[in-house]
Protein backbone atom coordinates (compact mmCIF):
# COMPACT_ATOMS: atom_id res chain seq x y z
CA UNK A 1 0.00 0.00 0.00
CA UNK A 2 1.11 3.66 -0.81
CA UNK A 3 2.24 5.72 1.95
CA UNK A 4 -0.16 8.34 0.67
CA UNK A 5 -2.66 5.93 1.12
CA UNK A 6 -2.09 4.48 4.58
CA UNK A 7 -1.75 7.86 5.83
CA UNK A 8 -5.59 8.75 4.09
CA UNK A 9 -6.55 5.35 5.71
CA UNK A 10 -5.67 6.83 9.42
CA UNK A 11 -7.41 9.52 8.81
CA UNK A 12 -10.79 8.42 8.06
CA UNK A 13 -10.67 5.09 10.59
CA UNK A 14 -13.11 4.87 13.13
CA UNK A 15 -10.72 4.61 15.76
CA UNK A 16 -8.55 7.50 16.97
CA UNK A 17 -4.77 7.20 15.24
CA UNK A 18 -1.86 8.80 16.54
CA UNK A 19 1.77 10.15 15.06
CA UNK A 20 4.62 10.71 16.48
CA UNK A 21 7.47 13.42 15.77
CA UNK A 22 10.48 12.50 14.37
CA UNK A 23 13.39 14.75 12.92
CA UNK A 24 15.80 12.84 10.67
CA UNK A 25 15.87 9.73 8.98
CA UNK A 26 17.38 8.35 12.74
CA UNK A 27 14.63 9.22 14.74
CA UNK A 28 11.61 8.44 12.28
CA UNK A 29 13.13 4.90 12.09
CA UNK A 30 12.80 4.51 16.08
CA UNK A 31 9.15 5.97 15.49
CA UNK A 32 8.77 3.48 13.01
CA UNK A 33 10.51 0.59 15.29
CA UNK A 34 8.04 1.62 18.33
CA UNK A 35 4.87 0.98 16.68
CA UNK A 36 3.49 4.02 15.20
CA UNK A 37 1.38 3.96 11.98
CA UNK A 38 3.12 7.01 10.53
CA UNK A 39 5.32 10.35 11.75
CA UNK A 40 5.13 13.61 12.49
CA UNK A 41 7.62 15.86 10.53
CA UNK A 42 8.04 18.75 12.82
CA UNK A 43 8.99 21.72 12.00
CA UNK A 44 10.35 22.60 15.27
CA UNK A 45 12.23 19.82 15.90
CA UNK A 46 13.65 19.73 12.76
CA UNK A 47 14.86 23.58 13.07
CA UNK A 48 15.70 22.67 16.16
CA UNK A 49 17.74 19.63 14.44
CA UNK A 50 19.67 22.15 12.27
CA UNK A 51 20.43 24.71 15.19
CA UNK A 52 18.35 27.28 13.78
CA UNK A 53 14.85 28.84 15.25
CA UNK A 54 11.72 27.69 14.42
CA UNK A 55 10.89 30.92 11.78
CA UNK A 56 11.46 29.50 8.27
CA UNK A 57 15.16 30.00 9.31
CA UNK A 58 15.81 26.51 7.82
CA UNK A 59 15.19 26.66 3.99
CA UNK A 60 12.17 24.65 2.83
CA UNK A 61 14.77 22.75 0.44
CA UNK A 62 16.83 22.17 3.42
CA UNK A 63 13.28 20.61 4.98
CA UNK A 64 13.04 18.65 2.02
CA UNK A 65 16.25 17.13 2.23
CA UNK A 66 15.80 15.93 5.62
CA UNK A 67 12.09 14.86 4.91
CA UNK A 68 14.05 12.29 2.15
CA UNK A 69 16.17 10.63 5.03
CA UNK A 70 12.84 10.34 6.75
CA UNK A 71 11.00 8.61 4.13
CA UNK A 72 14.00 6.45 2.54
CA UNK A 73 14.50 5.22 6.87
CA UNK A 74 10.95 4.23 6.84
CA UNK A 75 8.09 2.18 5.34
CA UNK A 76 5.18 4.50 7.59
CA UNK A 77 3.82 7.57 5.51
CA UNK A 78 5.22 11.25 7.13
CA UNK A 79 2.94 13.93 7.17
CA UNK A 80 5.31 17.34 7.06
CA UNK A 81 4.81 20.24 8.83
CA UNK A 82 4.80 22.82 6.18
CA UNK A 83 4.63 25.90 8.26
CA UNK A 84 2.54 28.14 5.61
CA UNK A 85 3.92 26.61 2.77
CA UNK A 86 6.90 28.43 2.62
CA UNK A 87 5.29 31.01 0.40
CA UNK A 88 2.45 32.01 -1.77
CA UNK A 89 -0.01 29.24 -3.74
CA UNK A 90 3.26 29.24 -6.29
CA UNK A 91 5.94 28.34 -3.37
CA UNK A 92 2.80 25.51 -2.36
CA UNK A 93 3.01 23.97 -6.05
CA UNK A 94 6.53 23.45 -5.86
CA UNK A 95 5.94 21.96 -2.45
CA UNK A 96 3.63 19.40 -2.84
CA UNK A 97 5.52 18.30 -6.36
CA UNK A 98 8.63 18.13 -4.42
CA UNK A 99 7.12 15.99 -1.52
CA UNK A 100 5.80 13.54 -3.87
CA UNK A 101 8.75 13.07 -5.13
CA UNK A 102 10.15 12.33 -1.75
CA UNK A 103 7.63 9.74 -0.83
CA UNK A 104 6.26 12.04 2.01
CA UNK A 105 2.70 11.01 1.99
CA UNK A 106 1.43 14.80 3.16
CA UNK A 107 1.73 18.28 4.44
CA UNK A 108 0.16 20.40 6.86
CA UNK A 109 0.08 24.36 6.34
CA UNK A 110 -1.03 26.60 8.62
CA UNK A 111 -3.11 30.21 7.95
CA UNK A 112 -0.23 33.01 9.50
CA UNK A 113 2.16 35.23 7.59
CA UNK A 114 5.30 34.09 5.91
CA UNK A 115 8.40 33.74 7.80
CA UNK A 116 5.69 31.96 10.69
CA UNK A 117 6.57 32.32 14.50
CA UNK A 118 6.45 29.14 16.44
CA UNK A 119 2.82 29.09 18.11
CA UNK A 120 3.79 28.87 21.59
CA UNK A 121 6.29 31.76 21.28
CA UNK A 122 4.74 33.97 24.25
CA UNK A 123 4.94 37.91 23.56
CA UNK A 124 5.65 37.48 19.58
CA UNK A 125 3.04 38.57 17.53
CA UNK A 126 1.04 35.53 15.45
CA UNK A 127 -1.12 37.21 12.54
CA UNK A 128 -3.11 35.31 10.49
CA UNK A 129 -3.01 34.81 6.66
CA UNK A 130 -6.17 36.22 4.61
CA UNK A 131 -8.65 33.08 4.47
CA UNK A 132 -9.03 33.80 0.64
CA UNK A 133 -5.50 33.80 0.27
CA UNK A 134 -4.88 30.34 2.23
CA UNK A 135 -7.68 28.96 0.43
CA UNK A 136 -5.94 29.62 -2.85
CA UNK A 137 -2.80 27.47 -1.49
CA UNK A 138 -5.08 24.52 -0.40
CA UNK A 139 -6.25 24.69 -4.22
CA UNK A 140 -3.30 25.23 -5.56
CA UNK A 141 -2.14 22.51 -3.55
CA UNK A 142 -4.61 20.08 -4.50
CA UNK A 143 -4.40 21.11 -8.10
CA UNK A 144 -0.89 20.52 -8.34
CA UNK A 145 -1.18 16.62 -6.48
CA UNK A 146 -0.03 13.79 -9.16
CA UNK A 147 -1.50 11.49 -6.15
CA UNK A 148 -5.28 11.92 -5.45
CA UNK A 149 -4.22 10.38 -2.12
CA UNK A 150 -1.54 13.02 -0.93
CA UNK A 151 -3.28 15.06 2.00
CA UNK A 152 -3.44 18.37 2.53
CA UNK A 153 -4.39 19.55 6.19
CA UNK A 154 -5.22 23.06 7.00
CA UNK A 155 -4.20 23.96 10.36
CA UNK A 156 -5.78 26.68 12.08
CA UNK A 157 -4.46 29.50 14.12
CA UNK A 158 -7.12 31.16 15.19
CA UNK A 159 -6.98 29.76 18.92
CA UNK A 160 -3.28 30.77 19.08
CA UNK A 161 -3.80 34.43 17.84
CA UNK A 162 -6.32 35.44 20.45
CA UNK A 163 -9.13 34.78 17.71
CA UNK A 164 -12.43 32.91 19.41
CA UNK A 165 -14.44 30.15 18.49
CA UNK A 166 -16.38 31.65 15.67
CA UNK A 167 -13.41 32.23 13.50
CA UNK A 168 -11.79 29.46 14.07
CA UNK A 169 -15.31 27.62 12.69
CA UNK A 170 -15.41 30.17 10.34
CA UNK A 171 -11.54 29.42 8.89
CA UNK A 172 -12.12 25.78 9.34
CA UNK A 173 -15.56 26.05 6.60
CA UNK A 174 -13.80 27.83 4.29
CA UNK A 175 -10.56 25.90 4.16
CA UNK A 176 -13.13 23.06 4.17
CA UNK A 177 -15.14 24.04 0.96
CA UNK A 178 -11.64 24.92 -0.35
CA UNK A 179 -10.51 21.21 -0.71
CA UNK A 180 -8.87 20.03 2.47
CA UNK A 181 -8.55 16.91 3.35
CA UNK A 182 -8.44 17.50 7.00
CA UNK A 183 -8.56 20.30 9.35
CA UNK A 184 -6.12 20.94 12.26
CA UNK A 185 -7.17 22.66 15.36
CA UNK A 186 -4.18 24.58 17.33
CA UNK A 187 -4.64 25.51 20.99
CA UNK A 188 -1.88 26.61 23.93
CA UNK A 189 -4.40 26.26 26.47
CA UNK A 190 -2.98 23.60 29.17
CA UNK A 191 -6.97 21.98 29.02
CA UNK A 192 -9.00 20.96 26.54
CA UNK A 193 -11.36 23.92 26.10
CA UNK A 194 -10.99 25.42 22.68
CA UNK A 195 -10.81 22.01 20.91
CA UNK A 196 -14.24 20.65 22.94
CA UNK A 197 -15.80 24.42 22.01
CA UNK A 198 -14.48 23.52 18.15
CA UNK A 199 -15.65 19.88 18.25
CA UNK A 200 -19.42 20.59 19.27
CA UNK A 201 -19.89 23.08 16.60
CA UNK A 202 -17.73 21.18 13.69
CA UNK A 203 -20.12 18.22 12.89
CA UNK A 204 -17.48 16.07 11.50
CA UNK A 205 -17.41 18.11 8.38
CA UNK A 206 -14.00 16.72 8.20
CA UNK A 207 -11.47 14.55 10.10
CA UNK A 208 -10.24 16.41 12.75
CA UNK A 209 -6.33 16.21 14.38
CA UNK A 210 -5.08 17.49 17.30
CA UNK A 211 -1.52 18.52 18.62
CA UNK A 212 -2.16 18.26 22.64
CA UNK A 213 1.48 19.23 23.28
CA UNK A 214 0.38 22.39 25.97
CA UNK A 215 -3.11 20.37 27.46
CA UNK A 216 -0.95 16.95 27.71
CA UNK A 217 -2.71 15.75 31.00
CA UNK A 218 -6.09 15.38 29.26
CA UNK A 219 -6.94 11.85 29.62
CA UNK A 220 -6.57 10.00 26.15
CA UNK A 221 -10.10 9.03 26.02
CA UNK A 222 -11.45 12.51 26.33
CA UNK A 223 -10.31 13.03 22.30
CA UNK A 224 -11.93 9.66 21.56
CA UNK A 225 -15.31 11.18 22.83
CA UNK A 226 -14.85 13.90 21.07
CA UNK A 227 -14.61 12.22 17.75
CA UNK A 228 -10.84 13.45 17.19
CA UNK A 229 -9.31 11.24 14.33
CA UNK A 230 -5.69 11.56 14.77
CA UNK A 231 -3.58 12.57 17.62
CA UNK A 232 0.43 13.99 16.85
CA UNK A 233 2.68 13.73 19.41
CA UNK A 234 4.62 16.80 18.11
CA UNK A 235 8.27 17.11 19.79
CA UNK A 236 9.04 15.11 22.35
CA UNK A 237 11.55 12.68 20.48
CA UNK A 238 13.82 15.86 20.36
CA UNK A 239 13.28 16.84 23.98
CA UNK A 240 14.33 13.73 25.01
CA UNK A 241 17.33 13.84 23.27
CA UNK A 242 17.86 17.17 24.08
CA UNK A 243 17.80 16.28 27.66
CA UNK A 244 20.06 12.89 27.04
CA UNK A 245 22.48 14.36 25.46
CA UNK A 246 22.77 17.34 27.99
CA UNK A 247 23.25 14.96 30.70
CA UNK A 248 25.90 12.66 28.88
CA UNK A 249 27.66 15.66 28.24
CA UNK A 250 27.97 17.00 31.31
CA UNK A 251 28.86 14.06 32.81
CA UNK A 252 31.55 12.72 30.56
CA UNK A 253 33.07 16.66 31.37
CA UNK A 254 32.80 16.48 34.72
CA UNK A 255 34.21 13.05 34.69
CA UNK A 256 36.83 13.39 32.14
CA UNK A 257 35.99 9.84 31.49
CA UNK A 258 33.31 7.11 29.98
CA UNK A 259 33.55 5.03 33.22
CA UNK A 260 29.83 6.62 34.18
CA UNK A 261 28.07 7.11 31.06
CA UNK A 262 28.68 3.67 28.68
CA UNK A 263 26.44 1.64 30.82
CA UNK A 264 23.88 4.42 30.26
CA UNK A 265 23.46 4.66 26.22
CA UNK A 266 22.88 2.19 23.42
CA UNK A 267 25.89 0.36 22.29
CA UNK A 268 27.21 1.03 19.09
CA UNK A 269 26.46 -2.44 17.77
CA UNK A 270 22.64 -0.30 18.37
CA UNK A 271 23.81 2.05 16.45
CA UNK A 272 24.72 0.02 13.48
CA UNK A 273 21.36 -2.09 13.39
CA UNK A 274 19.72 1.02 13.38
CA UNK A 275 21.41 2.43 10.24
CA UNK A 276 20.69 -1.23 8.90
CA UNK A 277 24.39 -2.08 8.59
CA UNK A 278 23.86 -5.78 7.98
CA UNK A 279 22.16 -4.85 5.08
CA UNK A 280 25.45 -3.07 3.15
CA UNK A 281 27.84 -6.41 4.53
CA UNK A 282 25.41 -8.50 2.32
CA UNK A 283 25.02 -6.19 -0.53
CA UNK A 284 29.65 -5.93 -0.48
CA UNK A 285 29.44 -9.54 -0.42
CA UNK A 286 27.27 -9.71 -3.43
CA UNK A 287 28.74 -7.03 -5.31
CA UNK A 288 32.13 -5.88 -4.63
CA UNK A 289 34.96 -8.43 -5.77
CA UNK A 290 36.64 -10.57 -3.00
CA UNK A 291 39.81 -8.72 -1.33
CA UNK A 292 42.14 -9.20 0.96
CA UNK A 293 42.43 -12.99 -0.29
CA UNK A 294 44.52 -14.47 -2.54
CA UNK A 295 42.88 -16.55 -5.69
CA UNK A 296 44.07 -18.48 -7.84
CA UNK A 297 42.23 -19.36 -11.45
CA UNK A 298 42.40 -22.72 -13.14
CA UNK A 299 41.48 -22.80 -17.20
CA UNK A 300 40.68 -26.03 -18.71
CA UNK A 301 41.09 -25.24 -22.39
CA UNK A 302 43.29 -28.94 -24.17
CA UNK A 303 40.17 -29.45 -26.27
CA UNK A 304 40.03 -28.72 -29.86
CA UNK A 305 36.29 -28.08 -30.13
CA UNK A 306 34.52 -31.49 -32.03
CA UNK A 307 31.83 -29.03 -33.51
CA UNK A 308 33.96 -26.30 -34.52
CA UNK A 309 36.93 -28.11 -36.27
CA UNK A 310 36.38 -25.72 -39.55
CA UNK A 311 37.57 -23.19 -37.41
CA UNK A 312 39.84 -24.87 -35.32
CA UNK A 313 42.72 -26.22 -37.91
CA UNK A 314 45.36 -24.41 -36.62
CA UNK A 315 44.61 -23.22 -33.33
CA UNK A 316 42.30 -24.49 -29.74
CA UNK A 317 39.44 -23.64 -29.21
CA UNK A 318 40.23 -21.26 -26.57
CA UNK A 319 41.70 -19.55 -29.07
CA UNK A 320 38.60 -18.22 -31.26
CA UNK A 321 37.56 -15.02 -31.07
CA UNK A 322 34.40 -13.41 -29.81
CA UNK A 323 34.39 -9.34 -30.94
CA UNK A 324 37.98 -9.82 -31.84
CA UNK A 325 39.05 -11.09 -28.80
CA UNK A 326 39.87 -14.68 -27.93
CA UNK A 327 38.03 -16.50 -25.62
CA UNK A 328 41.04 -16.89 -23.16
CA UNK A 329 41.68 -12.94 -23.27
CA UNK A 330 38.25 -12.47 -22.41
CA UNK A 331 38.15 -15.10 -19.29
CA UNK A 332 41.66 -13.35 -18.46
CA UNK A 333 40.72 -9.94 -18.75
CA UNK A 334 37.67 -10.83 -16.47
CA UNK A 335 39.81 -12.08 -13.76
CA UNK A 336 42.33 -9.58 -13.72
CA UNK A 337 39.53 -6.97 -12.95
CA UNK A 338 38.94 -8.79 -10.26
CA UNK A 339 42.52 -9.10 -9.19
CA UNK A 340 43.23 -13.02 -9.68
CA UNK A 341 46.79 -12.60 -11.36
CA UNK A 342 47.56 -16.19 -10.39
CA UNK A 343 46.15 -17.98 -13.59
CA UNK A 344 46.96 -21.42 -14.75
CA UNK A 345 46.02 -22.78 -18.26
CA UNK A 346 45.59 -26.35 -18.90
CA UNK A 347 46.47 -26.49 -22.97
CA UNK A 348 46.59 -29.88 -24.65
CA UNK A 349 45.48 -29.15 -28.73
CA UNK A 350 47.91 -26.67 -30.82
CA UNK A 351 49.29 -26.55 -27.42
CA UNK A 352 52.25 -24.29 -28.98
CA UNK A 353 49.34 -21.25 -29.60
CA UNK A 354 48.29 -21.30 -26.16
CA UNK A 355 50.88 -18.72 -24.29
CA UNK A 356 51.17 -15.29 -22.66
CA UNK A 357 53.19 -13.79 -20.12
CA UNK A 358 50.18 -13.48 -18.20
CA UNK A 359 49.36 -17.09 -17.42
CA UNK A 360 51.18 -20.60 -16.25
CA UNK A 361 50.63 -23.53 -18.97
CA UNK A 362 50.13 -27.12 -18.09
CA UNK A 363 50.32 -29.60 -20.81
CA UNK A 364 47.86 -32.44 -21.13
CA UNK A 365 49.15 -34.15 -24.38
CA UNK A 366 46.92 -36.86 -23.82
CA UNK A 367 44.32 -34.56 -24.84
CA UNK A 368 42.67 -36.40 -27.70
CA UNK A 369 42.44 -39.33 -25.59
CA UNK A 370 40.97 -37.84 -22.18
CA UNK A 371 38.43 -35.78 -20.91
CA UNK A 372 38.28 -32.51 -19.08
CA UNK A 373 38.55 -34.56 -15.85
CA UNK A 374 42.42 -35.53 -16.45
CA UNK A 375 42.91 -32.03 -17.38
CA UNK A 376 41.98 -31.30 -13.77
CA UNK A 377 44.03 -34.06 -12.48
CA UNK A 378 46.86 -32.68 -13.90
CA UNK A 379 46.23 -29.09 -12.41
CA UNK A 380 45.56 -30.20 -9.28
CA UNK A 381 49.33 -28.68 -7.47
CA UNK A 382 47.43 -25.68 -8.86
CA UNK A 383 44.91 -25.62 -6.08
CA UNK A 384 45.18 -23.35 -3.34
CA UNK A 385 43.07 -21.45 -1.20
CA UNK A 386 40.62 -20.17 -3.14
CA UNK A 387 40.61 -21.20 -6.78
CA UNK A 388 38.38 -20.44 -9.14
CA UNK A 389 38.12 -23.37 -11.99
CA UNK A 390 36.21 -22.77 -15.22
CA UNK A 391 36.02 -24.44 -18.81
CA UNK A 392 38.01 -22.34 -21.24
CA UNK A 393 35.22 -22.43 -23.98
CA UNK A 394 32.77 -20.69 -21.64
CA UNK A 395 32.10 -16.46 -22.04
CA UNK A 396 29.19 -14.72 -19.03
CA UNK A 397 28.46 -11.39 -17.66
CA UNK A 398 30.56 -10.02 -14.88
CA UNK A 399 28.42 -10.17 -11.92
CA UNK A 400 28.53 -14.48 -11.97
CA UNK A 401 31.94 -14.67 -11.18
CA UNK A 402 31.97 -11.63 -8.88
CA UNK A 403 29.04 -13.42 -6.82
CA UNK A 404 30.99 -17.02 -6.92
CA UNK A 405 33.85 -15.40 -5.58
CA UNK A 406 32.09 -13.81 -2.69
CA UNK A 407 30.39 -17.60 -1.49
CA UNK A 408 31.24 -18.63 1.62
CA UNK A 409 30.66 -22.70 0.74
CA UNK A 410 34.08 -24.66 1.02
CA UNK A 411 32.88 -25.71 -2.65
CA UNK A 412 30.38 -23.51 -5.06
CA UNK A 413 28.98 -24.62 -8.61
CA UNK A 414 27.02 -22.51 -10.40
CA UNK A 415 23.70 -24.07 -12.04
CA UNK A 416 21.52 -22.48 -14.90
CA UNK A 417 18.02 -23.06 -13.52
CA UNK A 418 16.89 -22.39 -17.09
CA UNK A 419 17.96 -25.12 -18.50
CA UNK A 420 15.87 -27.49 -20.43
CA UNK A 421 16.52 -31.27 -21.72
CA UNK A 422 18.45 -31.40 -24.83
CA UNK A 423 19.78 -34.41 -27.08
CA UNK A 424 23.47 -32.71 -26.73
CA UNK A 425 25.45 -33.79 -23.85
CA UNK A 426 25.40 -31.29 -20.62
CA UNK A 427 26.15 -32.03 -17.47
CA UNK A 428 22.44 -31.87 -15.63
CA UNK A 429 22.31 -31.50 -12.30
CA UNK A 430 19.84 -32.75 -9.14
CA UNK A 431 20.12 -30.16 -6.26
CA UNK A 432 18.20 -30.38 -2.68
CA UNK A 433 15.72 -28.32 -3.81
CA UNK A 434 14.48 -26.57 -6.83
CA UNK A 435 15.45 -23.06 -7.62
CA UNK A 436 12.57 -20.63 -6.57
CA UNK A 437 12.90 -16.89 -6.93
CA UNK A 438 14.79 -16.44 -3.44
CA UNK A 439 17.59 -19.11 -4.09
CA UNK A 440 19.12 -16.79 -6.52
CA UNK A 441 20.70 -14.95 -3.30
CA UNK A 442 21.37 -18.50 -1.80
CA UNK A 443 23.14 -22.24 -2.15
CA UNK A 444 21.46 -25.18 -2.11
CA UNK A 445 23.12 -29.04 -1.34
CA UNK A 446 24.29 -30.36 -4.65
CA UNK A 447 22.85 -34.04 -5.32
CA UNK A 448 23.88 -35.71 -8.80
CA UNK A 449 25.00 -34.64 -11.90
CA UNK A 450 24.61 -36.74 -15.17
CA UNK A 451 24.10 -35.96 -18.79
CA UNK A 452 20.97 -38.54 -18.55
CA UNK A 453 18.99 -37.25 -15.75
CA UNK A 454 15.47 -37.12 -16.22
CA UNK A 455 14.49 -34.94 -13.57
CA UNK A 456 16.75 -32.17 -13.11
CA UNK A 457 17.09 -28.39 -11.83
CA UNK A 458 19.58 -27.01 -13.79
CA UNK A 459 22.70 -27.77 -16.10
CA UNK A 460 26.13 -27.25 -14.55
CA UNK A 461 28.05 -23.57 -16.59
CA UNK A 462 31.49 -25.41 -16.10
CA UNK A 463 32.16 -22.29 -13.50
CA UNK A 464 32.96 -23.03 -9.58
CA UNK A 465 35.01 -22.38 -6.96
CA UNK A 466 36.86 -23.83 -3.70
CA UNK A 467 38.46 -22.40 -0.42
CA UNK A 468 41.09 -24.37 1.32
CA UNK A 469 38.96 -26.93 2.76
CA UNK A 470 37.34 -27.24 -0.72
CA UNK A 471 41.00 -27.77 -2.27
CA UNK A 472 42.44 -30.49 0.60
CA UNK A 473 39.00 -32.06 -1.18
CA UNK A 474 39.06 -31.63 -4.47
CA UNK A 475 42.75 -32.98 -4.40
CA UNK A 476 42.25 -36.29 -2.13
CA UNK A 477 38.98 -36.87 -4.49
CA UNK A 478 41.52 -36.80 -7.66
CA UNK A 479 43.74 -39.02 -6.75
CA UNK A 480 41.33 -41.51 -5.32
CA UNK A 481 39.44 -41.37 -8.87
CA UNK A 482 43.40 -41.79 -10.53
CA UNK A 483 43.35 -45.08 -9.88
CA UNK A 484 40.19 -45.88 -10.98
CA UNK A 485 39.91 -47.94 -14.17
CA UNK A 486 39.14 -45.36 -17.00
CA UNK A 487 40.14 -42.26 -15.31
CA UNK A 488 41.05 -40.69 -18.69
CA UNK A 489 37.51 -41.24 -20.19
CA UNK A 490 35.73 -39.60 -16.78
CA UNK A 491 34.20 -36.56 -16.95
CA UNK A 492 33.49 -33.80 -14.23
CA UNK A 493 29.91 -35.18 -13.91
CA UNK A 494 32.02 -38.49 -12.21
CA UNK A 495 33.94 -36.15 -10.37
CA UNK A 496 30.77 -34.45 -8.54
CA UNK A 497 29.15 -37.23 -7.69
CA UNK A 498 32.55 -39.17 -6.13
CA UNK A 499 33.69 -35.46 -4.62
CA UNK A 500 30.25 -35.19 -3.22
CA UNK A 501 30.25 -38.76 -1.15
CA UNK A 502 32.96 -37.36 1.29
CA UNK A 503 31.75 -33.68 1.44
CA UNK A 504 29.35 -30.91 0.63
CA UNK A 505 29.05 -29.79 -2.37
CA UNK A 506 27.02 -25.94 -2.87
CA UNK A 507 24.94 -24.88 -5.70
CA UNK A 508 24.23 -21.50 -6.74
CA UNK A 509 21.60 -20.97 -9.31
CA UNK A 510 21.75 -18.36 -11.90
CA UNK A 511 19.46 -17.65 -14.31
CA UNK A 512 20.91 -17.52 -17.94
CA UNK A 513 24.04 -14.97 -18.53
CA UNK A 514 26.36 -17.53 -20.02
CA UNK A 515 26.72 -19.64 -22.93
CA UNK A 516 28.95 -22.83 -23.79
CA UNK A 517 30.26 -21.97 -27.29
CA UNK A 518 30.00 -25.77 -28.61
CA UNK A 519 28.90 -24.71 -32.15
CA UNK A 520 28.82 -21.46 -35.13
CA UNK A 521 25.66 -20.59 -33.66
CA UNK A 522 26.75 -20.11 -29.71
CA UNK A 523 30.02 -18.61 -30.84
CA UNK A 524 28.09 -15.62 -32.65
CA UNK A 525 25.35 -15.51 -29.93
CA UNK A 526 28.55 -14.96 -27.50
CA UNK A 527 29.12 -11.05 -28.93
CA UNK A 528 25.80 -10.30 -27.11
CA UNK A 529 27.06 -11.17 -23.59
Amino acid sequence: MKKTTKLRQMLNSKDLEFIMEAHNGLSAKIVEEAGFKGIWGSGLSISASLGVRDNNEASWTQVLDVCEYMSDATTIPILLDGDTGYGNFNNMRRLVHKLEQRNVAGVCIEDKLFPKTNSFISGEAQPLADVDEFCGKIKAGRDSRTDEDFVIVARIEAFIAGWGLDEALRRAEAYHLAGADAILVHSKKSNVSDIEAFMKEWGNRLPIIIVPTKYYSTPTDKFRQLGISLVIWANHNLRTAISSMQKTSKQIFTDQSLINVEDHVVSVGEVFRLQNADELEAAEDKYLPMTGQNVNAIILAASEGNNLKELTKDIPKVLLKVQGKTLLARMTDEFNRLGIKDISVVRGYKKETVKGTNIKTIDNDAYNESKELFSLYLAKDAFQENTVVSYGDIVFKSYILNDLLNDNNDITILVDADAQSSTVYKDYVKCERPNSKNLFQETVKFVSMSSLLKEFHGEFIGLWKVNTTGSKAVKETLDRMSKQDGFKQKRMADFFNELSKTCTVAVKYIRGSWLDIDDVVALQKAGDL
